[in-house]
């Protein structure tokens, strides 16, 4: 069976099959609401039968024995000639399994209507499933290129149709703010637009000269997080603090270091790399991210999911210059008794990182959350892992990690390695690894080629958790994340092709229980992958074909930035 991600278990049955029909019924158990809904919504429209109430064809339900089996996110499907039954061990299993069962149709089951002559048949098996890692993200830049409200909803059923569950939604950056924030309007009516947009790596001199931006209302982020919910996705807002802030700068120039540039003549950055300008360390600043960040807890309320009460708060690339040249800056250290710049960031994230958790809530950010946390008096406080015990030799002064905060390690496997050991969780993300804005192939027809080759086989050989971790330590890794910096990526067409089939073969290195990274069968995978192709057809997805990009995915004459090796196994 060419399944992606591949199962725990299967058995197959002989040459027979439950045939689906017109009057094929559905019945739903308790807790199978969202489920039943989906399949009459998407296996319904693309069959044509209504899929009624009643007994008679394809049963859910949801059973504690499952659960106590293969845990809440498990499922077991049983298909014989005459019944289907998919049993999950909580709601989103059962999710789950009706993917399953949707790849099983085959590629037609992934339209939007029935094409004529269709056959509906499902072989005779029976599967139990069961994912490896709670936490199977995918990261989607909206800043530095606008996806428009129903490309994040088609983003979200393409991770829903590979069993990811994790969307870490990156709304705020130096090229642009994303989402409406009601007590500062200037948010969005200045820092969502920006004035022309660098075509290529930010060397290249090729410019698009007109504005581009965009926003979602509040109510679109309700849309998008009830959506994600009915896919048992889960959204994880990122808001980035104190650096890749120029887009807030802009609209409210207070938030910026005033006592060394003009902030008021900022605008919306249209380049791309590390803005210098950066969140001065006010009270000011604190109060006013404060009621960003109160508003954002409404829109991304926490529930039952596993992962709602999580905010990203970005930390990452925070440029120092303007703090060591501000005297208001240093003034600030020196009032608080820290020791440098670096303590100084630190201080800023403990400070939302107290702030969110007296609201329920839990801090995550990239690695760079890690550094600093010095006092100038050198006093330090112990780590703690989360069940409360003391991590030996570890100090969070040291790595600067409020307590209970998780760490997007990107910079390599390093600080995950480092913040597990301290006891805080991990979401493993190694730009080297699965950046999917890095290039495919090293061919010259390959798009804006950014970064190192990353091909469909290294994606599948990638592994989230070092065998550096303990068997305790490794309990910190909550799973892993591809990312998709869209710099070079101006519409969703660009990020299928960065995507695709690369998110495939990551789905299951998130999913599924693979062996050792050498003794993964790819040969295996890519057989599978030929079947997958034509539902990524189906789905209208624009991915990158086995051969090389098709004529019109290049970009000839685009200025890139290739990495030439392999990437460092940092």
């Amino acid at each position: 069976m060419e399944l992606i991600p591949a199962p725990r278990n299967v058995g197959a049955y002989g040459e027979r099959f439950f045939e689906l029909g017109p009057d094929t019924r559905l019945a739903a158990g308790a807790g199978t609401e969202r489920t039943a809904r989906w399949l009459r919504g998407t296996i319904g429209a693309a069959t044509g039968f209504p899929l009624a109430p009643g007994d008679g064809g394809i049963r859910l339900s949801v059973h504690p024995t499952v659960t106590r089996d293969l845990g809440e996110e498990g499922y077991r499907l049983a298909v014989t000639p005459d019944t289907v039954h998919l049993v999950g061990g909580g709601p989103a299993g059962l999710f789950w399994g009706a993917q399953t069962l949707r790849q099983l149709l085959g590629p037609g089951a992934h339209r939007r209507a029935p094409l004529p002559g269709g056959q509906w048949r499902l072989p005779l098996t029976h599967i139990q499933d069961s994912p490896r890692f709670p936490w199977r993200g995918v990261m989607l830049d909206v800043s530095r290129h606008f996806m428009p409200k129903d490309g994040v909803l088609r983003h979200l059923d393409l991770m829903a149709a590979h069993k990811l569950n994790v969307f870490h939604f990156h709304l705020t950056d130096d090229q642009g703010w994303r989402i409406e924030i009601k007590r500062y309007p200037k948010l969005t009516e200045v820092g969502s637009w920006r004035a022309r947009t660098k075509f290529g790596h930010r060397a290249s001199q090729r410019w698009e000269e007109k504005p581009h931006g965009g926003f979602y209302t509040q109510d679109d982020i309700r849309e998008i997080v009830a959506y994600a919910a009915e896919r048992h996705i889960t959204v994880v807002p990122e808001i980035d603090i104190p650096g890749h802030s120029q887009a807030a700068i802009a609209a409210y120039p207070e938030l910026g270091n005033s006592d060394v540039i003009d902030t008021t003549s900022l605008t919306v950055w249209d380049d791309w790399g590390v803005s210098k300008n950066v969140l001065a360390p006010t009270d000011n600043t604190l109060r006013f991210y404060e009621g960003v960040f109160e508003e954002l807890l409404e829109l991304f309320p926490a529930d039952a999911a596993a992962f709602s009460a999580f905010v990203h708060i970005g930390g990452d690339e925070c440029a120092k210059d303007q703090w060591k040249q501000s005297p208001a800056v240093q003034a600030r250290i020196k009032e608080l008794g820290l020791t440098d710049e670096d303590a100084l960031q630190a201080w800023f994230v403990r400070h939302f990182g107290t702030w969110l958790a007296a609201r329920g809530r839990r801090l995550i950010g990239w690695d760079e959350i890690l550094e600093g946390g010095s006092r100038a008096d050198g006093t330090r406080a112990e780590a703690t892992h989360a069940a409360g015990t003391r991590a030996p030799g570890v100090e969070t002064a040291d790595i600067g990690l409020p307590e209970g905060a998780a760490v997007s390690s990107w910079r390599g496997y390093q600080g995950g390695i480092t913040a597990a050991r301290a006891g805080h969780d991990v979401v493993m993300c190694p730009e080297q690894q699965v950046y999917l804005d890095h290039r495919q192939d090293d061919g010259a027809d390959e798009p804006v080629p950014i970064g190192y080759v990353r091909t469909l086989e290294d994606v599948y050989r990638f592994e989230p958790v070092p065998p550096q971790l303990t068997e305790d330590e490794a309990r910190h890794v909550l799973g892993t994340q591809a990312n998709l910096w869209t710099e070079v990526m101006e519409d969703h067409a660009r990020v299928d092709y960065q995507a695709f089939p690369r998110l495939a073969a990551f789905a299951e290195v998130a999913w599924s229980a693979l062996p050792a990274p050498a003794e993964r069968d790819f040969a295996d995978f890519e057989r599978r992958m030929t079947a997958h192709y034509g539902r990524l057809d189906a789905l209208g997805v624009a991915y990158r074909p086995p051969a090389g990009p098709l004529p019109w995915q290049r970009r000839p004459g685009v200025l890139g930035r290739p990495i030439e090796g392999p990437p460092p196994n940092a």
